[in-house]
């Protein structure tokens, strides 16, 4: 639980703030060769009630960004009427991947592989032990902002330990119409700090290197449901139209080396056997289709076109009954957060649909050939 004293001040990385104010500052974490100080920035936001204690943290590796704008206009939202609890937020933890636009530490390291770190570690672990002690021990709920690696983009999903009912009660709350079960990778902030008792979702959304529109309101949407639902401020949390749970996901990956044109795009729910990209020679010959393995949904997709055997190409959310979700996508609707993000995604690939594809006779290697 957060450090506070008997007036009700609650202590964050030394600084004091009362119920119902705000503090910004920068948090010292480590040191540069040359021996100055290395902060990230930090805002406390406390309501005047008590309630639980939030933190949403972004750029844990410091190309992915979206998160940070999302954090951004929470920052600059001035009708979030926090009225009770605390949110902390911290638009970038990896300041120094953040500063030369890269994932990693200086040392190399993923910052997401060292929690909940060591005093006396590496360069790298002692980053993440003073983060995990100045701001996670501190919070009793979680929000990890993420985007797709390089060259790859992922419609929005929350990923979350779905067995652990505290973890599914906030992913299921920030409202996003995937849910993704996973513990995380051993030393992930997620993983780390709903393990240490403070029950953390992800948000995978976008593209590294960008601060994208449609992506931004949809991971403020979410964040803002979650506050509704911990009562931290009025209102309810605004729902999906569906919302599926998977424990599984499969990339689809090129079977031979050449250019793709894609038959799906993010967010699009696929059935098994439909065509997922054409791969061409360069002058539109020996296409090779690939097609979905099984039904389920585009949660993330390739951003170069140009591929070697094996490159991953698309990757779906499989094993869940998708039909529902099909079914509500292709009625009439009022137009929301995810099909804003299907429509500004869907402008990033060259997509046709199967009327336009090359005919089987045109395919010299044959679809199965490797």
């Amino acid at each position: 639980m957060p450090a506070a004293r008997g007036d009700g001040v609650m202590e964050i990385g030394g600084i004091g703030i009362p119920p119902g104010e705000h503090r910004e500052f920068d948090l010292p974490l480590t040191e540069t060769t040359s021996g100055g100080t290395v902060s990230v920035p930090v805002r406390v936001w406390r309501g005047a009630k008590p309630g639980p204690t939030v933190f949403v943290a972004a750029a844990v590796h410091g190309d992915e960004i979206n998160g940070t704008g999302i954090i951004r206009t929470l920052v600059l939202r001035e009708s979030l009427a926090l009225e009770a609890g605390t949110l902390v937020l911290v638009p970038v933890v990896n300041i120094l991947g953040f500063e030369r636009h890269v994932r990693y530490l200086p040392d190399r390291r993923d910052l997401n592989r060292c929690f909940p770190g060591s005093e006396r570690g590496s360069f790298a672990r002692r980053f993440a032990y003073r983060f995990f002690e100045a701001i996670v021990r501190h919070c009793d709920f979680g929000i990890d902002l993420h985007s797709a690696a390089v060259r790859r983009m992922n419609f929005p999903n929350v990923r979350a330990n779905l067995d652990d009912e505290r973890c599914r009660d906030l992913a299921e709350a920030f409202g996003c119409e995937l849910l993704v079960h996973g513990t995380g990778p051993v030393g992930s902030l997620r993983r780390t700090a709903t393990e240490a008792g403070c029950p953390t979702i992800l948000l995978e959304a976008g593209e590294v290197w960008k601060v994208e529109p449609s992506i931004n309101e949809a991971g403020v949407q979410g964040v803002v449901n979650v506050l509704k639902h911990l009562g931290m401020v009025p209102g309810q949390p605004e729902r999906p139209r569906f919302q599926v749970a998977v424990r599984k996901t499969k990339w689809v990956r090129a079977r031979v080396g050449g250019f793709l044109e894609f038959h799906v795009t993010p967010g699009t729910v696929v059935q098994a056997g439909q065509p997922i990209a054409t791969n061409t020679s360069l002058l539109g010959q020996e296409h090779n289709l690939l097609e979905a393995p099984l039904d389920g949904m585009v949660i993330g997709m390739t951003t170069l076109p140009a591929v070697a055997p094996g490159d991953p190409v698309c990757h779906l959310a499989v094993g869940a009954d998708f039909a529902p979700a099909l079914v509500a996508l292709q009625q009439p609707h009022q137009a929301t957060v995810y099909d804003r993000v299907r429509e500004d995604l869907a402008r990033k690939v060259t997509a046709v649909g199967r009327d336009a594809m090359p005919t089987a006779s045109a395919n010299r290697r044959g679809p199965d050939d490797a």
